[in-house]
């Protein structure tokens, strides 16, 4: 066993080396910010200035992304006078990666230079008080997975790039969560604010599993991110969180039409102007 996570860990930073040398060689620009595009959102690629595209299956050691709405490339340039790199689409473990390499993006990100990253989701509406078409503001998360024993941080640490033991208490940074607010209001836009729970997909999940999730206190549910915010906070990446709310959750069988793909991606038309509209006020922070 010790030989097998010994080859895990080897494998990771072989990879990280590879990938780096491979980006620095097409673009040499350090990075600032990584922003990963959930389902439906990877519109906000395209106002990035001077921007080079990469796509995913060209960088050694990278997953594809094989889900509809992903387009599987890195977009870096300059958005809003911010050097980005710019995830659109990003790999899920149900697509039968495994999680190190589902977050590689994230220690990539990190090894060319960034500080903070913005991730975005399609979620499915737990609470009550949500709609189709809602911006949540990430609080706090419950990793199902990772108490399943599927966590990006299990096997030898990478020390170099952070601790054995990471805290999690401010996964979601607290100023860059009180400037998104900010933005928000400033927009016009009703945030809601919440926790989210990642499951391993891809299903949708049943009505008994969505009224446990409801009383452990979640908010919302998804497929992706917490991975991705484990590894950035594990690297020091300070994380902002947005959840597009795309379908509300049926608690019992006969409580409305059942979710689907196509309808996670028409909610996502109408919840992109309003993620757009907070990445544009609190992007230009970061620097």
């Amino acid at each position: 066993m010790a030989n097998v996570t010994a080859s895990i860990q080897q494998t990771l930073r072989e990879s990280i080396e590879a990938a780096v040398t491979h980006l620095r060689h097409l673009d040499a620009r350090p990075w600032r910010v990584l922003i990963i595009l959930g389902s439906g959102l990877g519109a906000l690629a395209d106002e990035v200035a001077d921007a080079k595209r990469i796509p995913y299956a060209d960088i050694p050691g990278f997953a594809r992304s094989t889900v509809q709405g992903h387009k599987g490339q890195f977009v870096i340039g300059t958005l809003f006078g911010v050097p980005v790199a710019i995830m659109q689409g990003r790999m899920h473990f149900y697509e039968g990666y495994p999680l190190w390499q589902v977050t590689l993006p994230v220690r990539v990100a990190r090894a060319m230079g960034a500080t903070h990253m913005i991730v975005t989701n399609a979620a499915g509406g737990i609470n009550r008080a949500f709609n189709i078409a809602d911006v949540m503001l990430i609080t706090d998360h419950i990793n199902l997975v990772g108490m399943a024993g599927h966590n990006p941080l299990i096997g030898p640490n990478l020390d170099e790039y952070g601790p054995r033991f990471p805290e999690m208490t401010t996964a979601y940074d607290p100023e860059l969560r009180q400037r998104a607010a900010q933005a928000a209001q400033a927009a016009g836009i009703e945030l809601r604010q919440g926790v989210y729970v990642c499951l391993a997909g891809p299903n949708f999940e049943t009505p008994a599993e969505l009224r446990f999730l409801r009383a452990i206190g979640a908010d919302a549910v998804g497929m992706s991110t917490v991975h991705e915010v484990l590894v950035a906070r594990h690297a020091g990446l300070r994380v902002l969180g947005l959840s597009g709310i795309t379908n509300v959750a049926r608690l019992s069988a006969d409580e409305g039409a059942p979710p689907s793909h196509e309808e996670v991606m028409q909610a996502s038309a109408q919840i992109a102007p309003k993620i757009f509209a907070i990445v544009r006020d609190v992007l230009p922070q970061m620097l």
